[in-house]
């Protein structure tokens, strides 16, 4: 899927940025860590290299930004 404001353009996939990885919570005991990459665009018009910018996790913590928001309403 191309990224929202590239829908109208054309554009050609350029493969994978470095992974990156989630150390999450267990699950049934189980440690869970999610690997995950983004992909990378070429726009063809143009040249541009593109990708979409994901804030999976918090700045400054190791938890997503979702849970410590949630935390946050908990405590305070």
């Amino acid at each position: 899927m191309a990224p929202k404001d590239y829908e109208n353009s054309k554009l050609e996939s350029k493969g994978f940025m470095p992974s990156t990885e989630i150390s999450d919570f267990p699950i049934r005991g189980q440690k869970v860590t999610l690997h995950i990459r983004r992909r990378r665009w070429t726009v063809l018009d143009t040249g541009d290299i593109i990708t979409r910018d994901w804030n999976l996790v918090r700045e400054g913590t190791r938890m997503t930004t979702e849970f410590g928001l949630f935390l946050k309403k908990i405590f305070g």
